[in-house]
């Protein structure tokens, strides 16, 4: 990964001076998914660092560090876990948002990251001098353009990977034209990401992997797209002294049950490993419904060796990857992918496919972890059999794996070189750089 080019203070923020950041989370599941865990731990690095930060977020809220202020924007909250695709009342709409909000939803259309955006924009233009810029964390809404063109903050947004891919993915995998049809217009709001990325003054993303993706399928261009990886406390996520792995254990993490994560592959591998030994399947995440990783699971009759935990906290989770013989990422692509380093921070030998960017995150085939190519059920099966019946392997690679994570992530690593972003943003808008 190639680190950016050192950045010198600006007019705007001294080199060491804090910094006053409004951070915008669209949703932020606490536990489980990727935009709640990136956003803890992100503000609270930069809190330690010095810099101030309050986050606006909407629902799910995420969970955050004591110094850290959460404003809870309004929400219609039509896509809550307990009451998905819920439809609101008419006393509910309290604003213009919430009417074009519950007209897109009406429409088949995921229309959260634009509703969030406009309500974080006619907060915000209150206060504008409260803060120094505005980091916005892959809402990419067109409130995001009234913030940086009409009001004139600074904006920088953090794109973890487009999702102009899980679009693609998702209308691959559908199983009927009704379905592919809905999935085409769910993920309508991409073409508004798309326009918004495009004219954001400074983009920041996760890899390399990414960042190629993100300049061809978002139209950014390359000179104010800028890789800063995520991190990971190799503190909390570590080997724990006294743990017992269980025979035949494997764990995995599902954030959202989508095709892109592939977990129907690593259901079906079970399924053929469970017929010549005892396996045992633990996934972190909550299944869908009607999904095809769900009808997986019912049609292969899975019930006896595959267990879903959701909504447990880090140390919980920490202990599920040390119980473990083994982790696998089945995804069929990643921007990233902090479950890898996680689990590979805790010393459990991974089984990954090469999609998207990790390979370039877990590093090197038999030495960090264990590669198969993405897709395919029969090379899984395959390679959890052979790292099961290799304890040495197991031994040698878990270890390797959780030195790669130590030499190269941390989030005080993460929140250092995001601070050199907010610098690099405020002199170009200090010097008409754009």
């Amino acid at each position: 990964m190639s680190d950016p080019e050192p950045v010198t203070g600006t007019p705007d923020g001294p080199d060491d001076g804090p910094l006053r950041i409004a951070y915008l989370a669209y949703r932020g599941k606490p536990h489980c998914g990727g935009q709640g865990v990136y956003t803890r731990h992100l503000t609270k690095a930069l809190v330690d660092l010095g810099h101030h930060v309050e986050v606006f977020a909407g629902q799910p809220y995420p969970i955050l560090d004591e110094r850290v202020p959460l404003v809870k924007l309004p929400s219609l909250d039509l896509y809550n876990d307990h009451f998905p695709m819920r439809k609101a009342r008419i006393w509910e709409l309290k604003t213009l948002w919430d009417v074009a909000e519950v007209m897109s939803f009406n429409t088949g259309n995921f229309s959260e990251p634009m509703a969030f955006s406009m309500r974080a924009w006619d907060h915000l233009r209150r206060r504008r001098d409260d803060f120094d810029l505005v980091h916005d964390n892959q809402c990419l809404g067109w409130g995001l353009l009234l913030l940086q063109n009409r009001e004139h903050f600074p904006v920088l947004a953090t794109i973890h990977h487009p999702i102009t891919v899980d679009r693609r993915l998702e209308i691959e995998h559908s199983r009927t034209f009704v379905e592919k049809l809905g999935k085409r217009r769910w993920y309508a709001f991409t073409r508004m990401q798309t326009r918004v990325a495009s004219r954001m003054h400074r983009v920041m993303t996760v890899s390399e992997s990414s960042r190629g993706d993100i300049a061809t399928d978002h139209r950014v261009d390359p000179d104010r797209l800028h890789v800063v990886p995520v991190g990971v406390d190799p503190d909390l996520f570590r080997p724990v002294d006294g743990a017992r792995r269980v025979p035949g254990r494997i764990v995995t993490t599902a954030s959202a049950d989508v095709a892109m994560k592939g977990l129907r592959y690593l259901l079906e591998a079970v399924a053929k490993l469970r017929t010549e030994r005892d396996v045992e399947l633990v996934i972190i995440g909550r299944p869908r419904e009607n999904s095809s990783s769900t009808d997986t699971f019912e049609r292969l009759d899975l019930m006896d060796c595959v267990t879903y935990v959701h909504g447990v906290p880090d140390e919980r989770i920490v202990e599920l990857y040390n119980e473990a013989e083994l982790a696998v990422v089945p995804s069929l692509y990643e921007g990233f992918s902090l479950p890898a380093i996680e689990a590979m921070a805790c010393g459990v030998p991974l089984v990954t496919t090469t999609g998207g960017a990790l390979p370039e995150v877990t590093g090197r085939h038999g030495e960090t972890c264990f590669q198969v190519p993405p897709g395919d059920s029969e090379a899984l099966a395959s390679m959890i059999r052979s790292v099961l019946d290799d304890p040495d392997a197991r031994d040698r690679v878990g270890a390797g794996g959780r030195q790669r994570v130590i030499d190269n992530w941390s989030w005080r690593h993460t929140a250092v070189r995001t601070v050199e972003q907010y610098r690099a943003l405020l002199a170009e808008r200090h010097y008409g750089r754009r």
